[in-house]
């Protein structure tokens, strides 16, 4: 059994024990959701072959769409992919006028991501590695620095703000041959959108564009086509709670929003956005409801239909959107097998509870609270990492009597899944939460 160093262990435990994803060793709490990794692994290889994607990943709360996307994630890590993510907010949304649409552009590249630097922040790296690249093989041809940067981010400059991007790259190599490290932070905060009027941007770079409500899109798929350039297989952008777009009371806003969705659907499917995937994350209320979920959308209804064929156990993972699956209750066995490993650091001496006290423990979920609990594992898994805490902290308790202490108790709905207007029906659906 392989040994899990104590800042791994910590970092997956206090996660998932507040309902958190964990940034890393998802690989060792990973089950189940074969034939979906599979199906994402093929969309991250065309990618690479500089292809497109475009999923909509849906499951109930609870139910591991966040922990799926970064594990995604992390494979395209792995792959040499640059990868983005960033959850949809009231003030972060795909379309707007204030300022919201930039907002969460500013996120993604925040947190955008190389394998060497997995936790963000790597846009500068990228820059960098574009510029020390390109000067090299300068250097080996015999031609200025200069002139390669730009023979190279020629093809950019025929795309929609192309342009000034490939003068922005051009004068963060300025910086860097000069030494003027205001500059080269110019030309970061550019990139980042961080510019929020043009007469700033042009003062410090000589640009007459920067990046803005109306025209992130367009910027993400010259950052796929850059990442290109710059020596990485391909872009990947995963957005998480896309319910923040079915909670819009505003029924203007809403369908805005929606059509930014389909025009990075149609551009995604249609080859336009060359090395870029895009993942969301949702509820199937986000997408089947037809007053205020996608579904309400007719172009987006038609496009996101569910395959009539797929029916008495037949599946089908290659449409746009993919459902997650129930884990079973095998999956749950393995799943809190390998919880108590990770909280015992990969030492099997020093596990807390028998494979029978797993057993009882998901004997204990089921008579308490029926299969729903390897439907939305969230509060399952929190309740299980809970009862090793007690474990582990006192010698002496037995696991037999903290099972039958364990209270379980029903709520409607979950933190935050409120609808945000009276008009609209709550959800019925009940979230199980465990209180030891």
């Amino acid at each position: 059994m392989t040994k899990i160093r104590p800042r791994d262990r910590d970092a997956i435990v206090n996660a998932l024990r507040t309902g958190v994803v964990p940034r890393v060793g998802q690989h060792l709490v990973q089950v189940g959701r074969a034939k979906e990794i599979e199906s994402l692994v093929r969309d991250i290889d065309r990618i690479i072959d500089s292809g497109s994607c475009f999923r909509l990943v849906i499951g109930e709360y609870g139910s591991g769409k966040t922990f799926f996307l970064n594990l995604v994630r992390s494979i395209a890590l792995e792959k040499k992919m640059v990868a983005a993510n960033a959850d949809l907010t009231p003030d972060r949304r795909f379309q707007a006028t204030g300022g919201q649409a930039r907002s969460l552009y500013a996120e993604l590249m925040k947190n955008i991501a190389t394998r060497t630097r997995p936790d963000g922040g790597a846009l500068p790296v990228i820059v960098e590695r574009f510029v020390s690249e390109t000067a090299k093989e300068a250097e080996s041809a015999g031609i200025s620095a200069d002139a390669a940067i730009r023979q190279k981010l020629q093809k950019l400059s025929e795309m929609v703000g192309g342009y000034d991007f490939a003068n922005v790259i051009a004068a963060y190599w300025k910086g860097h041959e000069e030494g003027n490290d205001e500059l080269k932070a110019n030309a970061i905060r550019w990139l980042r959108a961080e510019f929020t009027t043009k007469t700033d941007a042009r003062a410090a770079l000589g640009v007459r564009t920067i990046i803005e409500d109306a025209n992130t899109f367009d910027f993400l798929k010259l950052m796929a086509l850059f990442v290109k350039l710059s020596g990485f297989s391909g872009f990947l952008v995963c957005y998480d709670e896309l319910v923040n777009l079915f909670k819009m009371s505003n029924t203007q806003a809403r369908n805005a929003n929606y059509e930014q969705v389909l025009r990075i659907l149609n551009d995604s499917l249609q080859g336009t956005a060359t090395g870029l995937g895009i993942l969301l994350g949702g509820t199937p209320e986000f997408l089947m409801d037809t007053r205020r979920g996608l579904y309400s959308y007719p172009a987006l209804q038609s496009r996101l239909a569910e395959n009539t064929f797929a029916k008495a156990g037949l599946v089908d993972f290659s449409g746009p959107v993919l459902r997650l699956a129930n884990l079973s209750p095998e999956d749950f066995y393995v799943l809190l097998g390998k919880l108590r490993n990770v909280f015992a650091h990969g030492d099997e001496a020093k596990y807390l509870i028998p494979d029978d006290g797993i057993t009882a423990y998901m004997n204990h979920c089921a008579t308490k609270i029926g299969d729903a609990y390897f439907r939305t594992p969230r509060t399952t898994i929190t309740a299980f990492l809970n009862l090793l805490a007690i474990l582990e902290q006192n010698p002496g308790s037995d696991w037999r009597k903290l099972l039958g202490d364990v209270q379980v108790t029903a709520d409607t709905g979950a933190s935050g899944d409120n609808l945000v207007d009276d008009d609209t029906p709550t959800n019925g659906d009940e979230l199980a939460s465990f209180k030891l």
